[in-house]
């Protein structure tokens, strides 16, 4: 299938080198939305000019390559006739993911994708109108976010060694303990910033050693958007990552692997990776008898919950926590109105 107007002279048709200018972790059937001149111009717009992360770019990608699949289906091939989808197509595709049962949230942040897409492409003059321009997007639903209590937090801290010292076999091999004893601090260690910070899960990943300063208590973090700031840092969490530290260049020379910059390594000495993350905070959050299905981000809503509980200013939290608006961090605030109506309902005599 063949668009309707070729990419300007002098643009590109791919993104970076052919598929090795993707996005990390691009969909199944990215490569080809890809190789789609206007697609490729408007992703390396987003690298250049908003200087969009991996993650972002993914993400765009696979937004895009579902409508594709909508309008012009499976077997089309770039480049694509991006003049041709009219509103009634943006509203088919609305449709097709509310049929889909797709959460209004998602809906929505789809509907974005695309418009800024096509928004791009009206200002290229790569299309007169934008299809999605206007359209009434789906009311997403305010669902507060799950916030731990001080007490759980502490019990959930206090799971990896509690784990480790209960699973500790009665006969075990020098290197599996020597690793085992590490995971247990690393993990302890990683539970305590993302507390004690409020760094998204990727940011904690991404730490190096020389990001962190321990002695003053701050961490260099590189947010979305690659967007820097300084995390001041509580002294159990220093402690505990400190402690992750030191452990962590003995196991590398015991095991005679190269030392790194990465502050969270995993079993073969690579960076630690979110999903991994993932899966050892519902290991120790059952391990505290607590609902393992939560998040990383739950130590990140309890974080911001718990500094306005105590009377924060709702613009330090904005930027302790990195939002780019004030509306994305007042959230906090009706979770703390909620819990404070729950004590209410608790505690007085006439509700």
């Amino acid at each position: 299938m063949r668009g309707d107007r070729q990419s300007p002279p002098g643009r590109q048709s791919t993104l970076g080198d052919g598929a090795s200018g993707l996005p990390a972790a691009s969909p199944p059937g990215a490569v080809a939305v890809a190789d789609d001149p206007a697609v490729a111009q408007f992703l390396r717009h987003l690298r250049a000019e908003r200087n969009a992360s991996e993650h972002t770019l993914a993400g765009y990608l696979s937004d895009i390559h579902q409508f594709c699949l909508q309008v012009w289906g499976a077997q089309a091939t770039p480049p694509f006739p991006w003049r041709t989808p009219d509103r009634y197509a943006a509203r088919r595709f609305l449709a097709a993911l509310q049929k889909a049962g797709r959460a209004p949230a998602t809906a929505r942040r789809k509907m974005s994708s695309l418009r800024s897409f096509f928004r791009y492409l009206v200002r290229e003059d790569l299309v007169r109108d934008n299809p999605f321009g206007g359209l009434q997007q789906p009311r997403a639903r305010r669902r507060l976010p799950k916030v731990l209590s001080p007490a759980e937090v502490t019990r959930l801290l206090a799971a990896p060694a509690a784990r480790r010292q209960r699973t500790r076999p009665a006969r075990e091999g020098l290197r599996a303990a020597r690793f085992a004893d590490y995971a247990a601090l690393r993990d302890t260690a990683i539970l305590e910033l993302l507390y004690s910070t409020g760094m998204r899960v990727a940011e904690l990943c991404g730490l190096t050693d020389a990001r962190l300063d321990l002695l003053s208590g701050t961490a260099l973090v590189r947010g979305k958007g690659r967007k820097e700031r300084f995390c001041p840092i509580g002294r159990p969490a220093a402690k505990a990552v400190q402690a992750a530290l030191d452990s962590r260049d003995r196991l590398l020379a015991d095991r005679r692997l190269p030392r790194t910059q990465a502050v969270f390594i995993n079993r073969s000495g690579g960076r630690l990776q979110p999903r991994s993350v993932e899966r050892l905070l519902k290991s120790h959050l059952a391990e505290a008898g607590l609902n393992p299905d939560m998040t990383p981000h739950v130590l990140r809503h309890s974080f911001a919950t718990h500094l306005l509980d105590a009377g924060a200013d709702l613009r330090s939290v904005q930027e302790l926590l990195g939002h780019a608006g004030l509306s994305t961090t007042q959230i906090y605030t009706h979770v703390s109105v909620e819990r404070l109506k729950e004590e209410y309902g608790k505690a007085h005599p006439r509700v």
